[in-house]
């Protein structure tokens, strides 16, 4: 916990900047310092944050209300209290653990398949796309699996098409799918890769990955990993198949899923 005096102090401290664990412990140390009662406070929620294992941090700005007067009890500063525990997150049985990851890593649809003149049609697509932005790149069809057409996008200027992370080359993959289902009847899907980031990208994941789940094991405490798209996710699951002590799945809803990975006693319970 930190006490953090704000910018408005006055003679009786009416005004108090408080980092702890929870809210409503830095508001409870906040009304012991100030020798009011929690409920005379205005607080307001500078920063919160949660932690890769679920471990927080927040700041508050806590205000005596205009009406608030100070208690007797507080001549004493008061104990700090103990920090609450935050809830534990019910986990998905095994059978839903497994049917979900299974789901993420599943292998493309049978019954849809692009065909050479599908893959013809998405590159031109994109090359039209990326003509009237002015752009140096060059498109390239890399690959045609199941109802998936991979393309690659390099040259000069490929990189304004990547981003940071790979936002822009999402965004553009993203675009191009809903223009493609609109146009191509069999259901065909766009991979689109820029300056060979899939592939870095990849590594970079199953390696964040592996680490992640050796600290899993080693503490026994779950770890919730940043909101990923799904091919992403599918890479994190595949990474931790065969990793001894540890499972995988996702939750919440698109854009913001997220893949978990727990000890695998604790999915057991």
């Amino acid at each position: 916990m930190t006490v953090l005096p704000s910018g408005r102090s006055t003679d009786t401290m009416e005004t108090l900047e408080i980092a702890a664990s929870t809210v409503q412990e830095a508001t409870d140390i906040a009304a012991a310092e100030l020798g009011v009662d929690p409920g005379q406070l205005d607080v307001t929620v500078l920063e919160e944050s949660k932690g890769l294992f679920g471990k927080g941090s927040v700041k508050i700005k806590a205000e005596v209300k205009s009406d608030g007067k100070k208690t007797k009890a507080a001549a004493k500063p008061a104990a700090k209290p103990k920090a609450e525990k935050p809830a534990k997150t019910a986990k998905p049985a095994k059978a839903e653990t497994v049917a979900t990851a299974a789901v993420e890593t599943a292998a493309p649809d049978a019954e849809a398949v692009a065909t050479e003149s599908d893959a013809e049609k998405v590159c031109g697509i994109l090359k039209d796309l990326l003509a009237e932005s002015g752009l140096n790149v060059i498109v390239e069809t890399t690959e045609i699996k199941g109802k998936y057409v991979s393309l690659s996008i390099s040259g000069r200027d490929a990189s304004y098409l990547v981003g940071r992370r790979g936002e822009v080359l999402n965004a553009l993959q993203y675009l191009m799918n809903v223009v493609i289902s609109r146009q191509i009847e069999n259901h065909v899907r766009v991979v689109l890769d820029g300056d060979n980031f899939r592939d870095r990208r990849q590594e970079v994941l199953e390696k964040l990955a592996i680490d992640i789940a050796g600290e899993v094991k080693k503490r026994g405490e779950e770890a919730v990993l940043d909101a990923l798209p799904a091919f992403e996710r599918r890479v994190i699951h595949q990474a931790l198949q065969d990793f001894e002590g540890v499972v995988t799945y996702s939750e919440g809803e698109e854009p913001d899923r997220r893949v978990v990975i727990a000890p695998a006693e604790a999915a057991e319970n």
